[in-house]
C-alpha cells in the first residue's frame, strides 16, 4: 500500500532530492500523474506543474489540459502547458509520433529545468553566485514499477546491452521517478483511498502503439504461464542495475587507459584495443562519440585497413581515423570539416578549418608558379590515400632544396613563425612522409623533375 511515509522513504533511500530543490511535475492527468500530485502534497513538497499538450487527440487532449489547470487550483500551483504540433514535428524529423512527441516532451522539460537564474549575469557575478549553496531542479515524472517492467521486456525485444535491461532510472540527469517502486495497483488503490478525481487517455486501451501492444497483450499473455511477470521483469531491472554499475567501473578503468585526448582529438592504439578481442569493449569506447553498436563491425575492419580509411558517426559529429598504428577521433565541424581529413585519388576539393585546398592533375609540360600557396609534384611517387592534418610535435620533412630532414619545430624557427601562426599549421602526408607544409613549402623527395610526366597540384584557397 503507498503512504506518503512510503513514499518520502524511497526518495531518501536514493537519494532522489531534498526538500529545498525546485521540484517541476510532469502531469498529465492520469491517475499516476494525479497520485503522484497528491503524494508530493501529502509529504510536504512545494511544487509547480508541467502539462504536455500534444494536440493529437482533438478535444480530449483540450480536455486534458483543463483538467491540469484545475488541478493547480486545487493544490494552489503554478502551472505551465506547451502545447506541440507533434503531427507536423513527427512528419519533417521522418519519426513516429511516439519518438516525436517524446523529444518535444524532454526537450522542454530540458528548458524548464535549465540554470536560467543566471542570465543577465557578467562572468564575476556567475562566478560569485556558483560559490554559494542552491537549489536543484528535478522534473517529476509518474513512471512505475510497471512501466520498468515493460520497458526491459521491450528492450530485451528489440535488442539491447546491459544498461537497457537495466530498465528505467530512478533518476537520470534533470529527470527523477519517485514512484519506481510502486505498481499500477497500488496507485490506482491509493487514488480510490483518497478520492482522487483523473482522465482517462482513450489512446491507452488501442493497441496501435508498441509499449500499449506490450502492456496490453504481450504481458497479459506472459502472465497466464508466469503470473509474477511483472515482479520478476522489475526485480531483474534492478539486479541488472546493479551489475552494470559494477560493469561500468571496470570498464572505464580500462577506456582510461586506451583512450588518449590529445588536443581536440581523441587516439586510441589499434594493437591494444584489438588484443582485448571484445565486441562489448569497443562499443564502450566508441559510443561516447556517439558511434552505435551496429559499428563495431566496421571499428574492426577498420583496424586491419590502410592508413587513412575512415568512418563517421551517423550524426557526422565524429570520425574514426585509422592513421598508422592508431585510431584517430576527431570532430567534424559544419560542412563535414574535421581535424584530420582524408584526401582520396578522386577529389577534386577539400575543405578544413582554415579555407580549401583544390586538387588538378595536370601533364608535365608546365613552368610551375612560384607560390608558397600552390603546391607541384611529382604524381608518380604520390600513393592514396592522403591526410590533411594538424602538424605536431616530432614531425619533420626534406624541405625543398635540401638533402637533409629537418623538424618542423626547426623550420618554424627558421621561418620566424610566432606562436599563433604555428598554431595554424597543416600538413598532407602520405605513408608516413609529410609532402607538403600548406602555404609554406613541399619536400624535397616529391619535386618536379625533367623526368616528371604527370603533376599534382595543390592549390591552398584561405578562408
Amino acid at each position: 500500500m503507498i503512504t506518503a511515509d512510503r513514499f518520502t522513504y524511497f526518495i531518501n533511500l536514493n537519494n532522489l532530492f531534498s526538500s529545498k530543490d525546485k521540484l517541476i511535475l510532469a502531469i498529465s492527468g492520469g491517475v499516476d500523474s494525479v497520485v503522484l500530485c497528491e503524494l508530493c502534497k501529502q509529504a510536504g513538497f512545494d511544487f509547480t506543474i508541467a502539462h504536455c499538450n500534444f494536440q493529437l487527440r482533438g478535444e480530449e487532449s483540450e480536455r486534458d489540459e483543463k483538467f491540469v489547470r484545475n488541478l493547480g487550483d486545487k493544490y494552489k500551483v503554478e502551472v505551465n502547458v506547451k502545447k506541440f504540433e507533434t503531427e507536423k514535428f513527427a512528419e519533417e524529423n521522418k519519426m513516429s509520433i511516439q519518438e516525436a512527441a517524446r523529444e518535444l516532451r524532454y526537450k522542454w522539460f530540458a528548458e524548464l529545468a535549465s540554470d536560467r537564474w543566471i542570465v543577465g549575469y557578467d562572468k564575476k557575478q556567475i562566478r560569485k553566485l556558483m560559490r554559494q549553496p542552491r537549489t536543484i531542479t528535478h522534473v517529476l515524472t509518474a513512471h512505475h514499477a510497471d512501466d520498468n517492467a515493460e520497458t526491459v521486456l521491450m528492450n530485451f525485444c528489440r535488442g539491447t546491452g546491459l544498461w537497457g535491461l537495466a530498465g528505467i532510472h530512478s533518476s537520470y540527469l534533470f529527470v527523477t521517478r519517485p514512484l519506481l517502486n510502486f505498481t499500477k495497483e497500488e496507485i490506482i488503490q491509493f487514488a480510490k483511498e483518497n478520492n482522487l478525481k483523473f482522465v482517462e487517455d482513450s489512446s491507452n486501451s488501442s493497441s496501435k502503439y508498441t509499449r500499449n501492444f506490450f502492456r496490453n497483450e504481450i504481458i497479459p499473455a506472459i502472465s497466464k504461464v508466469y503470473p509474477q511477470v511483472k515482479t520478476n521483469l522489475s526485480d531483474n531491472a534492478t539486479r541488472f542495475f546493479d551489475i552494470a554499475m559494477l560493469y561500468s567501473i571496470s570498464v572505464n578503468e580500462v577506456v582510461k587507459k586506451l583512450l588518449k585526448e590529445k588536443g581536440n582529438e581523441w587516439h586510441i592504439p589499434v594493437k591494444q584495443l584489438m588484443e582485448y578481442s571484445n565486441r562489448a569493449l569497443i562499443y564502450e569506447v566508441i559510443r561516447i562519440f556517439d558511434f552505435t553498436e551496429k559499428q563495431i563491425d566496421e571499428v574492426i575492419k577498420l583496424a586491419e585497413s590502410e592508413s587513412g580509411k575512415y568512418i563517421d558517426s551517423p550524426n557526422s559529429q565524429y570520425r574514426i581515423i585509422k592513421h598508422r598504428h592508431w585510431f584517430i577521433i576527431s570532430t567534424i565541424y559544419s560542412g563535414g570539416v574535421s581535424d584530420i581529413l582524408v584526401i582520396d585519388e578522386n577529389d577534386k576539393q577539400i575543405k578544413f578549418q582554415l579555407g580549401k585546398i583544390e586538387i588538378e592533375k595536370l601533364t608535365s609540360n608546365l613552368k610551375p608558379q612560384t607560390s608558397d600557396n600552390v603546391a607541384y609534384l611529382d604524381a608518380k611517387d604520390i600513393t592514396y590515400p592522403l591526410i590533411l592534418r594538424k602538424w605536431k610535435q616530432g614531425d619533420y620533412f626534406y624541405p625543398l632544396g635540401m638533402n637533409k630532414k629537418k623538424k618542423l619545430s626547426r623550420f618554424f624557427i627558421d621561418q620566424k613563425l610566432s606562436k599563433t601562426d604555428k598554431e595554424k599549421i597543416w600538413v598532407i602526408e602520405m605513408n608516413k612522409k609529410i609532402i607538403w607544409i600548406v602555404g609554406k613549402r613541399i619536400d624535397e623527395r616529391f619535386k618536379i623533375t625533367d623526368k616528371t610526366k604527370s603533376v599534382l597540384k595543390l592549390t591552398y584557397l584561405p578562408v
